[in-house]
């Protein structure tokens, strides 16, 4: 699925990149115009629910794809929307961190003595080595469907440092994409070619990297917040 408007080879989309990046307002404009229902899709995405031009999300999507523009690298590899998922997905999360901290600030109670700190976090330690423990256990139960074991996840990961990190950033698109995700489910496959028309990376490097691939995205859409640390630093931040 594409949700760039403009045909996969056509050269409008960059002409109007290279002119907005040179500054005319104008075709930053049409570019911001063109992708707005991309805008708008790709922050319900990550919201997990509808987002509208109303809601505050759809502001921090709208100026992060604006950002993405003023940032892209036309002689990457990557389509200016698979660039622009990253961005927006990242000021998203930031805004909600962000709008947490507040919340936890307002309403919690800081800790004023050091001995009670230390026993918070010991034990808090003690929660996350229990919490990943229960967690392998159900991911072993989520991957045997496909015929997976977690320690072949380990294996499979990409050896080089850059191709594992694009291979997490496909893994985190799918996952924000339902009906990708729905396909998995439902055949135990990935639509790779819908996806390579996404993504913009090539059908051998997916395919090559599926089982990881497949892996990866039955982490990030399970309810396995600990285990999900693991990936965590292939995302470009």
């Amino acid at each position: 699925m594409r949700f760039s408007l403009f045909s996969k080879n056509d050269n409008h989309e960059l002409h109007l990149v290279m002119r907005a990046k040179a500054g005319d307002e104008e075709a930053l404009h049409d570019l911001l115009i063109a992708h707005t229902p991309y805008i708008k899709k790709t922050a319900s995405f990550i919201c997990k629910r509808a987002i509208d031009e109303h809601d505050e999300e759809y502001s921090i999507a709208y100026q992060a794809f604006h950002e993405a523009v003023e940032n892209y690298n036309p002689e990457s590899s990557a389509k200016l929307t698979t660039f622009a998922h990253l961005i927006i997905k990242r000021r998203i999360i930031d805004h909600i961190r962000k709008e947490q901290r507040h919340t936890q600030h307002l309403t919690g109670e800081a800790a004023d003595v050091e001995m009670a700190d230390i026993a918070v976090s010991t034990f808090a330690d003690y929660q996350l080595r229990m919490q990943r423990k229960e967690e392998i256990s159900a991911y072993q139960l989520a991957l045997f469907p496909f015929h997976l074991t977690f320690d072949e996840l380990t294996k499979l990961a990409p050896k080089h440092e850059d191709s594992r990190k694009t291979i997490i950033e496909v893994a985190h698109i799918i996952a924000d994409t339902p009906q990708f995700v729905e396909h998995l489910e439902a055949k135990h496959t990935l639509p790779l070619k819908q996806i390579e028309d996404l993504v913009d990376v090539s059908r051998k490097t997916l395919e090559r990297h599926r089982k990881y691939l497949i892996a990866l995205v039955i982490l990030l859409t399970g309810d396995y917040p600990a285990l999900k640390t693991m990936v965590k630093g292939g995302r470009r931040e």
